[in-house]
């Protein structure tokens, strides 16, 4: 019967999430958020996912691939597990559905690696946890290899002197693997969270070997880039399945070369003006001068002929 209706708990994984991955009224809590394997290991009821609702009598679990496809892989009703039949042997759920359930995965391959969701359901409603993302390593965990952050452009740049527009400023993490990272920024060590875009997920190199990439963004503002020496820092928090290290990069601000520039050219300009006014100035009052001279010296040697 499951089996028929799954489509119908698709749907309902649009309609209930929500923006926090859970229903507005109802909360079904999944953890861990994410677990790292290798080949060969096994996920031992370390996915667990629990409510508090005395109507959910079944728990009912899904796989979502890196094409964010869900496939229906069984479900618990009461104490009485129900796998699909393409699972069996593979995949198995415990626990009591009206509280509680761990989701068991046998000897993982690369192509297990995916986001499980578990959902309460009292067979009508579904309602979902929010996931715990599985990977599955095909060779050992890499931090990522390079951070570097890429100041405005030069067409952001052009106009300095208004001090309201926006820079922008790219923080670009590579050769990392897995993808399991998070991205943060800071202002002179403070954590800033306005102004921040981060890709929804890391880009895959195929390039041997397999990494990935991820890039962030940072908006501020022309007057905090132009305060020289003020420190933009990208972090990248990286997880390799025991331990989270973290990658800062710091840019500083910089001097507003341009609008100092065209400060003092123009003040170049008014003073070489001021001075040019005022050589014109003596000269037009000598030649006045000497004229005035000439014409007392003119009357006065016609008075003596």
């Amino acid at each position: 019967m499951f089996r028929m209706i799954s489509t119908v708990f698709i749907l309902f994984f649009f309609q209930l999430m929500g923006d926090n991955g859970v229903s507005s009224t109802y909360t079904v809590q999944q953890t861990p958020p994410s677990i790292i394997k290798k080949v060969g290991q096994s996920v031992s009821s370390e996915i667990h996912c629990s409510h508090s609702v005395s109507i959910f009598d079944r728990i009912l679990w899904y796989k979502q691939d890196e094409h964010r496809a869900l496939k229906f892989l069984g479900y618990l009703n009461g104490e009485y597990p129900y796998p699909e039949n393409d699972v069996k042997g593979k995949i198995s759920f415990n626990g009591n559905a009206r509280k509680h359930s761990n989701l068991t995965i046998s000897n993982v391959s690369v192509t297990d690696s995916a986001v499980y969701f578990c959902a309460a359901s009292t067979g009508s409603e579904a309602y979902f946890g929010k996931g715990t993302k599985l990977t599955v390593l095909g060779r050992n965990a890499t931090g990522p290899q390079e951070v570097k952050i890429l100041g405005p452009s030069a067409r952001e740049c052009k106009n300095s002197k208004d001090k309201k527009r926006k820079k922008t400023l790219v923080c670009v993490a590579s050769g990392f693997y897995p993808d399991h990272v998070e991205v943060y920024w800071q202002i002179d060590r403070k954590n800033i969270t306005d102004g921040v875009a981060t890709d929804e997920a890391a880009e895959r190199i195929e390039t041997p070997p397999v990494s990935y990439r991820i890039t962030s963004r940072l908006r501020v503002s022309a007057k905090d880039w132009f305060t020289e020496g003020k420190k933009f820092t990208c972090i990248v928090s990286f997880y390799d399945g025991k331990n989270t290290t973290e990658h800062p990069k710091t840019i500083l601000g910089v001097e507003d070369k341009e609008y100092r520039g065209t400060g003092r050219e123009k003040y170049l300009k008014i003073t070489n003006k001021a001075k040019l006014s005022y050589a014109v100035f003596i000269f037009k009052s000598c030649l006045y001068g000497a004229f005035v001279g000439f014409l007392v010296w003119r009357l006065q040697f016609t008075r003596k002929t």
